[in-house]
Protein backbone atom coordinates (compact mmCIF):
# COMPACT_ATOMS: atom_id res chain seq x y z
CA UNK A 1 0.00 0.00 0.00
CA UNK A 2 1.32 3.73 -0.34
CA UNK A 3 1.74 6.22 1.92
CA UNK A 4 -0.49 8.90 3.00
CA UNK A 5 1.96 11.36 1.20
CA UNK A 6 2.06 9.17 -1.94
CA UNK A 7 -1.50 9.00 -2.24
CA UNK A 8 -2.20 12.89 -1.50
CA UNK A 9 0.43 13.66 -4.17
CA UNK A 10 -1.60 11.21 -6.66
CA UNK A 11 -4.67 13.03 -5.55
CA UNK A 12 -3.27 16.28 -6.55
CA UNK A 13 -2.23 15.16 -10.00
CA UNK A 14 -5.20 13.17 -10.82
CA UNK A 15 -6.75 16.35 -10.04
CA UNK A 16 -4.89 18.83 -12.34
CA UNK A 17 -5.20 15.92 -14.95
CA UNK A 18 -9.06 16.50 -14.35
CA UNK A 19 -8.52 19.87 -14.59
CA UNK A 20 -6.94 19.87 -17.81
CA UNK A 21 -8.82 17.65 -19.51
CA UNK A 22 -11.88 19.69 -18.72
CA UNK A 23 -10.51 22.44 -19.81
CA UNK A 24 -9.40 21.35 -23.22
CA UNK A 25 -12.88 20.07 -23.66
CA UNK A 26 -13.97 24.42 -22.98
CA UNK A 27 -11.45 25.16 -25.16
CA UNK A 28 -12.66 23.22 -27.83
CA UNK A 29 -16.26 24.57 -27.20
CA UNK A 30 -15.27 28.43 -27.25
CA UNK A 31 -13.16 27.46 -30.43
CA UNK A 32 -15.96 26.04 -31.92
CA UNK A 33 -18.47 28.68 -30.73
CA UNK A 34 -15.55 31.63 -32.14
CA UNK A 35 -14.67 30.24 -35.44
CA UNK A 36 -18.83 28.83 -36.27
CA UNK A 37 -19.24 32.71 -37.82
CA UNK A 38 -16.12 32.18 -40.38
CA UNK A 39 -17.52 28.61 -41.24
CA UNK A 40 -20.79 29.81 -41.80
CA UNK A 41 -19.64 33.04 -44.12
CA UNK A 42 -17.07 30.74 -46.04
CA UNK A 43 -19.30 27.69 -46.34
CA UNK A 44 -22.79 27.43 -45.33
CA UNK A 45 -23.77 31.30 -46.74
CA UNK A 46 -22.85 29.19 -50.10
CA UNK A 47 -24.78 25.89 -49.46
CA UNK A 48 -27.88 27.91 -48.24
CA UNK A 49 -28.20 31.55 -47.18
CA UNK A 50 -31.57 31.41 -45.97
CA UNK A 51 -30.91 28.24 -43.64
CA UNK A 52 -27.47 29.13 -42.95
CA UNK A 53 -28.01 30.28 -38.55
CA UNK A 54 -29.62 26.42 -38.52
CA UNK A 55 -26.97 24.62 -40.23
CA UNK A 56 -24.87 26.53 -37.94
CA UNK A 57 -26.96 25.55 -34.79
CA UNK A 58 -26.44 21.98 -35.92
CA UNK A 59 -23.06 22.08 -36.19
CA UNK A 60 -22.79 23.44 -33.01
CA UNK A 61 -25.50 21.07 -31.39
CA UNK A 62 -24.10 17.82 -32.87
CA UNK A 63 -21.08 17.92 -30.49
CA UNK A 64 -23.30 17.78 -27.71
CA UNK A 65 -24.87 14.91 -29.01
CA UNK A 66 -21.96 13.16 -29.39
CA UNK A 67 -21.04 14.20 -25.98
CA UNK A 68 -24.60 12.98 -24.61
CA UNK A 69 -24.18 9.51 -25.98
CA UNK A 70 -20.89 8.89 -24.90
CA UNK A 71 -21.86 9.82 -21.35
CA UNK A 72 -24.75 7.40 -21.24
CA UNK A 73 -22.91 4.37 -22.74
CA UNK A 74 -19.29 5.19 -21.38
CA UNK A 75 -20.08 6.06 -17.77
CA UNK A 76 -21.77 2.50 -16.62
CA UNK A 77 -18.23 1.01 -17.88
CA UNK A 78 -15.86 3.64 -16.59
CA UNK A 79 -14.53 1.07 -14.10
CA UNK A 80 -14.36 -1.71 -16.93
CA UNK A 81 -12.39 0.84 -19.35
CA UNK A 82 -10.25 2.51 -17.25
CA UNK A 83 -10.35 6.17 -17.08
CA UNK A 84 -6.59 6.66 -18.62
CA UNK A 85 -8.11 4.25 -21.49
CA UNK A 86 -11.23 7.22 -21.64
CA UNK A 87 -9.38 10.15 -21.40
CA UNK A 88 -7.05 8.59 -24.54
CA UNK A 89 -10.16 8.36 -26.35
CA UNK A 90 -11.15 11.74 -25.23
CA UNK A 91 -7.75 13.40 -26.69
CA UNK A 92 -8.17 11.23 -29.82
CA UNK A 93 -12.00 12.56 -30.41
CA UNK A 94 -10.44 16.20 -29.94
CA UNK A 95 -7.54 15.78 -32.51
CA UNK A 96 -9.22 13.64 -34.76
CA UNK A 97 -12.65 15.84 -34.81
CA UNK A 98 -10.62 19.09 -35.43
CA UNK A 99 -8.65 17.91 -38.29
CA UNK A 100 -11.45 16.54 -39.99
CA UNK A 101 -13.15 20.00 -39.98
CA UNK A 102 -9.92 21.62 -40.82
CA UNK A 103 -9.58 19.70 -43.97
CA UNK A 104 -13.42 19.13 -44.66
CA UNK A 105 -12.99 21.41 -47.85
CA UNK A 106 -10.71 18.49 -49.06
CA UNK A 107 -13.97 15.84 -49.32
CA UNK A 108 -15.94 17.76 -51.12
CA UNK A 109 -18.64 21.08 -51.91
CA UNK A 110 -21.99 21.89 -50.53
CA UNK A 111 -23.68 19.31 -48.19
CA UNK A 112 -21.25 16.72 -48.71
CA UNK A 113 -18.76 19.41 -46.89
CA UNK A 114 -21.17 19.88 -44.56
CA UNK A 115 -21.84 16.28 -43.25
CA UNK A 116 -17.78 16.49 -42.91
CA UNK A 117 -17.70 19.50 -40.89
CA UNK A 118 -20.83 17.22 -38.92
CA UNK A 119 -18.51 14.42 -38.38
CA UNK A 120 -15.88 16.47 -36.65
CA UNK A 121 -18.12 18.30 -34.51
CA UNK A 122 -19.34 14.87 -33.40
CA UNK A 123 -16.01 13.65 -32.81
CA UNK A 124 -15.11 16.36 -30.34
CA UNK A 125 -18.75 15.76 -28.60
CA UNK A 126 -17.27 12.54 -28.25
CA UNK A 127 -14.14 13.36 -27.00
CA UNK A 128 -15.80 15.97 -24.72
CA UNK A 129 -18.10 12.90 -23.33
CA UNK A 130 -14.98 11.19 -22.68
CA UNK A 131 -13.82 13.64 -20.25
CA UNK A 132 -17.00 14.43 -18.33
CA UNK A 133 -17.81 10.48 -18.03
CA UNK A 134 -13.97 10.28 -16.32
CA UNK A 135 -13.65 13.29 -14.41
CA UNK A 136 -16.83 13.72 -12.17
CA UNK A 137 -16.62 9.76 -10.65
CA UNK A 138 -12.99 10.51 -10.37
CA UNK A 139 -13.42 13.54 -8.22
CA UNK A 140 -16.28 12.15 -5.99
CA UNK A 141 -14.20 9.37 -5.62
CA UNK A 142 -11.18 11.26 -4.84
CA UNK A 143 -13.21 13.72 -2.89
CA UNK A 144 -16.02 11.83 -0.94
CA UNK A 145 -16.65 13.88 1.70
CA UNK A 146 -16.33 17.25 -0.07
CA UNK A 147 -18.09 16.82 -3.20
CA UNK A 148 -20.28 19.42 -4.07
CA UNK A 149 -16.78 22.16 -3.15
CA UNK A 150 -14.92 19.96 -5.20
CA UNK A 151 -16.65 19.67 -7.99
CA UNK A 152 -17.31 22.90 -8.61
CA UNK A 153 -13.51 23.86 -8.16
CA UNK A 154 -13.19 21.56 -10.88
CA UNK A 155 -15.56 22.92 -13.04
CA UNK A 156 -14.33 26.41 -12.69
CA UNK A 157 -11.86 25.48 -15.22
CA UNK A 158 -14.66 24.91 -17.80
CA UNK A 159 -15.03 28.74 -17.69
CA UNK A 160 -11.37 28.95 -17.87
CA UNK A 161 -11.02 27.32 -21.10
CA UNK A 162 -13.57 29.26 -22.64
CA UNK A 163 -11.48 32.31 -21.52
CA UNK A 164 -8.67 30.97 -23.21
CA UNK A 165 -10.49 29.79 -25.64
CA UNK A 166 -12.46 32.75 -26.77
CA UNK A 167 -9.52 35.51 -26.06
CA UNK A 168 -7.65 32.96 -28.70
CA UNK A 169 -10.54 33.22 -31.16
CA UNK A 170 -10.84 36.94 -31.13
CA UNK A 171 -7.62 38.32 -31.29
CA UNK A 172 -6.13 36.09 -33.28
CA UNK A 173 -9.16 36.84 -35.34
CA UNK A 174 -8.61 40.83 -35.26
CA UNK A 175 -4.69 40.73 -36.46
CA UNK A 176 -6.59 38.04 -39.43
CA UNK A 177 -5.57 34.42 -38.61
CA UNK A 178 -7.24 32.09 -40.37
CA UNK A 179 -10.09 30.35 -38.31
CA UNK A 180 -8.23 26.89 -39.34
CA UNK A 181 -5.22 28.11 -37.52
CA UNK A 182 -7.66 29.08 -34.28
CA UNK A 183 -9.81 26.09 -33.86
CA UNK A 184 -6.05 23.68 -34.25
CA UNK A 185 -5.14 25.56 -31.44
CA UNK A 186 -7.18 22.53 -28.91
CA UNK A 187 -4.68 19.89 -30.08
CA UNK A 188 -2.05 21.86 -27.82
CA UNK A 189 -3.77 21.11 -24.36
CA UNK A 190 -5.09 17.61 -26.15
CA UNK A 191 -1.45 16.41 -26.04
CA UNK A 192 -0.22 17.72 -22.92
CA UNK A 193 -3.00 15.83 -20.97
CA UNK A 194 -2.70 12.39 -22.48
CA UNK A 195 1.12 12.05 -21.62
CA UNK A 196 0.32 13.74 -17.93
CA UNK A 197 -1.73 10.11 -18.12
CA UNK A 198 1.27 8.02 -18.55
CA UNK A 199 2.67 6.26 -15.37
CA UNK A 200 -0.16 7.32 -12.86
CA UNK A 201 -2.62 5.44 -11.53
CA UNK A 202 -6.28 5.99 -11.30
CA UNK A 203 -8.76 5.00 -8.36
CA UNK A 204 -11.64 3.13 -8.96
CA UNK A 205 -15.23 4.65 -8.69
CA UNK A 206 -17.16 5.48 -5.33
CA UNK A 207 -18.95 2.88 -6.36
CA UNK A 208 -16.74 -0.16 -7.01
CA UNK A 209 -14.62 0.95 -3.86
CA UNK A 210 -17.85 0.39 -1.74
CA UNK A 211 -18.58 -2.45 -2.98
CA UNK A 212 -21.49 -2.05 -4.94
CA UNK A 213 -22.65 -4.41 -7.65
CA UNK A 214 -22.58 -3.15 -11.60
CA UNK A 215 -26.37 -4.38 -11.58
CA UNK A 216 -27.35 -2.87 -7.86
CA UNK A 217 -25.67 0.65 -9.89
CA UNK A 218 -27.85 0.69 -12.96
CA UNK A 219 -30.95 -0.66 -10.37
CA UNK A 220 -30.66 2.53 -8.24
CA UNK A 221 -32.83 4.68 -11.11
CA UNK A 222 -35.44 1.76 -10.60
CA UNK A 223 -35.34 2.01 -7.03
CA UNK A 224 -35.19 6.07 -6.93
CA UNK A 225 -37.64 7.80 -8.94
CA UNK A 226 -37.01 11.01 -6.97
CA UNK A 227 -34.12 11.30 -9.21
CA UNK A 228 -36.25 11.34 -12.30
CA UNK A 229 -36.81 15.17 -11.44
CA UNK A 230 -33.47 16.20 -10.86
CA UNK A 231 -32.54 14.39 -14.43
CA UNK A 232 -35.50 15.98 -15.91
CA UNK A 233 -33.91 19.77 -14.39
CA UNK A 234 -30.75 19.08 -15.85
CA UNK A 235 -32.40 19.55 -19.41
CA UNK A 236 -33.09 23.27 -18.41
CA UNK A 237 -30.40 24.42 -16.15
CA UNK A 238 -28.26 23.08 -19.22
CA UNK A 239 -30.37 24.77 -21.77
CA UNK A 240 -30.01 27.79 -19.58
CA UNK A 241 -26.56 27.85 -19.78
CA UNK A 242 -24.62 26.21 -22.48
CA UNK A 243 -26.77 26.83 -25.33
CA UNK A 244 -26.94 30.88 -24.76
CA UNK A 245 -22.75 30.35 -24.15
CA UNK A 246 -22.94 28.68 -27.86
CA UNK A 247 -24.92 31.25 -29.67
CA UNK A 248 -23.54 34.48 -28.22
CA UNK A 249 -21.37 35.10 -30.76
CA UNK A 250 -23.04 34.39 -32.95
CA UNK A 251 -26.50 36.48 -32.62
CA UNK A 252 -25.14 38.98 -30.65
CA UNK A 253 -21.93 40.26 -32.68
CA UNK A 254 -23.56 42.59 -35.40
CA UNK A 255 -26.08 43.65 -32.03
CA UNK A 256 -24.65 45.15 -29.41
CA UNK A 257 -21.51 46.62 -31.21
CA UNK A 258 -19.12 43.85 -30.08
CA UNK A 259 -17.95 40.55 -30.45
CA UNK A 260 -20.36 38.45 -28.83
CA UNK A 261 -17.64 35.76 -27.63
CA UNK A 262 -15.98 39.20 -25.55
CA UNK A 263 -19.33 38.44 -23.29
CA UNK A 264 -18.64 34.81 -23.25
CA UNK A 265 -15.20 35.35 -22.25
CA UNK A 266 -16.08 37.90 -19.67
CA UNK A 267 -19.09 35.46 -17.92
CA UNK A 268 -16.67 32.52 -17.81
CA UNK A 269 -13.96 34.68 -16.53
CA UNK A 270 -16.71 35.68 -13.52
CA UNK A 271 -17.93 31.72 -13.15
CA UNK A 272 -14.01 30.62 -12.48
CA UNK A 273 -14.12 32.86 -10.12
CA UNK A 274 -17.37 32.28 -8.61
CA UNK A 275 -17.28 28.57 -8.18
CA UNK A 276 -14.49 28.34 -5.82
CA UNK A 277 -16.60 29.84 -3.23
CA UNK A 278 -19.51 27.16 -4.03
CA UNK A 279 -18.92 25.36 -0.79
CA UNK A 280 -19.83 28.27 1.66
CA UNK A 281 -22.91 29.37 -0.56
CA UNK A 282 -23.99 25.47 -0.40
CA UNK A 283 -23.73 25.60 3.51
CA UNK A 284 -25.68 28.52 3.63
CA UNK A 285 -28.49 28.15 0.91
CA UNK A 286 -28.44 24.39 0.25
CA UNK A 287 -27.84 23.04 -3.21
CA UNK A 288 -32.06 23.20 -4.22
CA UNK A 289 -31.84 27.15 -2.45
CA UNK A 290 -28.63 28.06 -4.71
CA UNK A 291 -30.16 26.30 -7.72
CA UNK A 292 -33.30 28.70 -7.29
CA UNK A 293 -31.24 31.64 -6.98
CA UNK A 294 -29.34 30.65 -10.08
CA UNK A 295 -32.68 30.23 -12.11
CA UNK A 296 -34.01 33.45 -11.27
CA UNK A 297 -30.78 35.74 -12.29
CA UNK A 298 -30.68 33.56 -15.31
CA UNK A 299 -34.13 34.46 -16.60
CA UNK A 300 -33.49 38.09 -16.16
CA UNK A 301 -29.92 38.04 -17.92
CA UNK A 302 -31.48 36.23 -20.91
CA UNK A 303 -34.19 38.45 -20.92
CA UNK A 304 -31.48 41.30 -20.81
CA UNK A 305 -30.02 39.99 -23.39
CA UNK A 306 -32.33 39.61 -25.83
CA UNK A 307 -33.18 43.71 -25.55
CA UNK A 308 -29.16 44.49 -25.45
CA UNK A 309 -28.30 47.03 -27.83
CA UNK A 310 -24.87 48.36 -26.50
CA UNK A 311 -22.00 47.01 -25.33
CA UNK A 312 -22.41 48.30 -21.64
CA UNK A 313 -25.95 47.09 -21.41
CA UNK A 314 -25.04 43.55 -22.94
CA UNK A 315 -22.41 43.79 -20.09
CA UNK A 316 -24.81 44.27 -17.30
CA UNK A 317 -26.92 41.48 -18.87
CA UNK A 318 -24.05 38.86 -19.16
CA UNK A 319 -23.46 39.54 -15.20
CA UNK A 320 -26.82 39.01 -14.12
CA UNK A 321 -27.09 35.85 -16.37
CA UNK A 322 -23.39 34.70 -15.61
CA UNK A 323 -24.18 34.86 -12.29
CA UNK A 324 -27.22 32.95 -12.43
CA UNK A 325 -25.88 30.00 -14.72
CA UNK A 326 -22.17 30.11 -12.62
CA UNK A 327 -23.34 27.14 -9.84
CA UNK A 328 -25.60 25.21 -12.25
CA UNK A 329 -24.27 22.05 -13.78
CA UNK A 330 -21.42 21.20 -10.79
CA UNK A 331 -24.10 21.91 -8.41
CA UNK A 332 -26.61 19.55 -10.15
CA UNK A 333 -23.99 16.89 -10.46
CA UNK A 334 -23.08 16.94 -6.90
CA UNK A 335 -26.30 17.06 -5.86
CA UNK A 336 -26.72 13.40 -7.37
CA UNK A 337 -23.74 12.35 -6.36
CA UNK A 338 -24.52 13.30 -2.50
CA UNK A 339 -28.36 11.97 -2.43
CA UNK A 340 -27.83 8.92 -5.01
CA UNK A 341 -23.90 7.69 -3.73
CA UNK A 342 -25.36 3.83 -5.03
CA UNK A 343 -25.97 5.08 -8.58
CA UNK A 344 -22.31 5.83 -8.88
CA UNK A 345 -20.65 7.35 -12.28
CA UNK A 346 -23.99 5.62 -14.06
CA UNK A 347 -26.21 8.66 -12.63
CA UNK A 348 -23.55 11.10 -12.63
CA UNK A 349 -23.59 9.98 -16.68
CA UNK A 350 -26.81 9.88 -16.96
CA UNK A 351 -27.11 13.70 -15.73
CA UNK A 352 -24.31 14.90 -18.42
CA UNK A 353 -25.82 13.41 -21.13
CA UNK A 354 -29.40 14.94 -20.00
CA UNK A 355 -27.83 18.07 -20.04
CA UNK A 356 -26.21 17.76 -23.52
CA UNK A 357 -29.37 16.07 -24.79
CA UNK A 358 -30.87 19.33 -24.14
CA UNK A 359 -28.23 21.78 -26.02
CA UNK A 360 -28.53 19.30 -29.44
CA UNK A 361 -32.11 20.16 -29.34
CA UNK A 362 -32.43 23.40 -28.08
CA UNK A 363 -29.27 25.27 -30.42
CA UNK A 364 -31.07 24.19 -33.93
CA UNK A 365 -33.97 25.50 -32.05
CA UNK A 366 -32.42 28.80 -31.55
CA UNK A 367 -30.95 29.04 -35.09
CA UNK A 368 -34.30 28.40 -36.90
CA UNK A 369 -36.26 30.61 -34.39
CA UNK A 370 -33.31 33.19 -35.56
CA UNK A 371 -34.22 32.27 -39.68
CA UNK A 372 -37.86 32.62 -39.05
CA UNK A 373 -37.40 35.58 -37.23
CA UNK A 374 -35.01 37.77 -40.17
CA UNK A 375 -37.45 36.43 -42.98
CA UNK A 376 -40.32 37.62 -41.08
CA UNK A 377 -38.20 41.00 -40.62
CA UNK A 378 -37.32 41.35 -43.95
CA UNK A 379 -40.79 40.22 -45.16
CA UNK A 380 -39.76 37.36 -47.12
CA UNK A 381 -36.84 35.37 -48.34
CA UNK A 382 -36.37 37.21 -51.67
CA UNK A 383 -36.57 40.84 -49.92
CA UNK A 384 -33.82 39.01 -46.96
CA UNK A 385 -31.48 37.59 -49.96
CA UNK A 386 -31.43 41.81 -51.12
CA UNK A 387 -30.28 42.97 -47.68
CA UNK A 388 -27.34 44.63 -46.72
CA UNK A 389 -25.62 47.35 -44.77
CA UNK A 390 -27.60 48.71 -41.61
CA UNK A 391 -31.19 47.02 -43.15
CA UNK A 392 -29.82 43.91 -42.70
CA UNK A 393 -28.17 44.36 -39.32
CA UNK A 394 -31.85 45.89 -38.11
CA UNK A 395 -32.85 42.17 -39.27
CA UNK A 396 -30.25 40.75 -37.40
CA UNK A 397 -30.76 42.46 -34.19
CA UNK A 398 -34.67 41.57 -34.29
CA UNK A 399 -33.92 37.84 -35.06
CA UNK A 400 -30.99 37.72 -31.80
CA UNK A 401 -33.78 39.24 -29.68
CA UNK A 402 -36.78 36.67 -30.65
CA UNK A 403 -33.94 33.71 -29.91
CA UNK A 404 -32.59 35.14 -26.79
CA UNK A 405 -36.35 35.88 -25.38
CA UNK A 406 -37.50 32.07 -26.54
CA UNK A 407 -34.49 30.73 -24.26
CA UNK A 408 -35.19 32.76 -21.22
CA UNK A 409 -38.71 30.93 -20.84
CA UNK A 410 -36.52 27.81 -20.00
CA UNK A 411 -35.23 29.10 -16.29
CA UNK A 412 -38.31 30.29 -15.30
CA UNK A 413 -39.88 26.72 -15.45
CA UNK A 414 -36.53 26.16 -13.18
CA UNK A 415 -37.74 28.59 -10.46
CA UNK A 416 -40.75 26.66 -10.05
CA UNK A 417 -39.07 23.14 -9.75
CA UNK A 418 -36.37 24.55 -7.68
CA UNK A 419 -38.83 26.76 -5.46
CA UNK A 420 -40.52 23.16 -4.77
CA UNK A 421 -38.11 21.28 -3.60
CA UNK A 422 -36.47 24.17 -1.77
CA UNK A 423 -39.82 23.73 0.30
CA UNK A 424 -39.97 19.97 0.61
CA UNK A 425 -36.13 20.14 2.17
CA UNK A 426 -37.17 22.87 4.49
CA UNK A 427 -40.06 20.85 5.94
CA UNK A 428 -37.93 17.62 6.05
CA UNK A 429 -35.31 19.35 7.97
CA UNK A 430 -38.01 20.43 10.78
CA UNK A 431 -39.32 17.40 11.05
Amino acid sequence: MKGADDMEYNRRRLFIIGVLALFTAAMSASLRAATMGDIKREYLDNINVVQSATLSAELLGVAFLGFAFTLFFGSPFIDVIGMRRMLFIAAAGFIGGTALVLMSSIFGDGMSLYWTIWVGMLLNGIGWGCVEATINPMTTALYPDDKTHRLNVLHAWWPAGLVVGGLCGFGLGAVDVDWRYILALVMIPSIIFTFLCVGVSFPKTERAQTGVSFGDMLKETLRRPSFLIWFGAMFLTAASELAPGQWVDLALSQVVGMRGILLLVYVSGLMFVMRHFAGPLVRYLSNAGLLLLSSLFAAVGLYLLSIANSPMMAMIAATVWGVGVCYMWPTMLATVAEKYPRGGSWMIGLMGSAGALSISFVLPQLGKVYDQAKIEAAGGVAQLAELSGAAMDEVLAFAAQESFQAVAVVPLVLCLVFGALTIVEFRKSKE
